[in-house]
């Protein structure tokens, strides 16, 4: 596996992968030296991580190598079909896989799921709107929302 670290409007990030494909993107809240050169295998995931934080880029085309459960994978897989500026409910999520049910058992997938902005688990909230935990913080899920969104708010100051 080979790994680097690259600077976000959101922190540092920690990408990993190999020729197989990205294995996990997260962000990393301790402090890390960014990486001085990045790994052919890992090169495009930098562009495009980039790209999407410059706003060219509303879809990610990399080959992705996720570890997890066969349940986790379904989940993580059903998040990649949220449009960009778009957000479900993790009871329409669940609902989606095909049993209301397994309401937990989809939110703590959404949770575990290692694939930071690729795999787009910021886009799901709770049934009222509420922003409803994130692993990177509730402020980074709010930032990343309101960066997908058509509608920017503005500063007054």
């Amino acid at each position: 596996m080979q790994t680097c670290y690259i600077e976000t409007p959101l922190g540092h990030a920690k990408i990993v992968g190999n020729e197989n494909g990205i294995t996990s993107v997260s962000i990393v809240d301790n402090h890390v030296e960014l990486s001085d050169t990045i790994p052919e295998s890992l090169l495009e995931c930098v562009i495009q991580l980039k790209e999407y934080f410059n706003e060219s880029r509303r879809t990610f085309d990399l080959k992705l190598n996720p570890e997890g459960t066969t349940f986790q994978k379904k989940v993580w897989n059903q998040l990649e079909t949220i449009p960009f500026g778009k957000t479900i409910s993790y009871l329409q999520l669940s609902k989606q896989l095909g049993d209301i049910k397994a309401i937990r058992a989809v939110a703590n997938a959404n949770g575990k799921n290692p694939l930071w902005i690729l795999i787009p688990c910021h886009r799901v909230i709770g049934s009222d709107g509420s922003l409803t935990g994130y692993a990177g913080g509730l402020y980074r899920k709010q930032w990343l929302l309101n960066h997908e969104s058509d509608y920017k708010q503005q500063s007054l100051f």
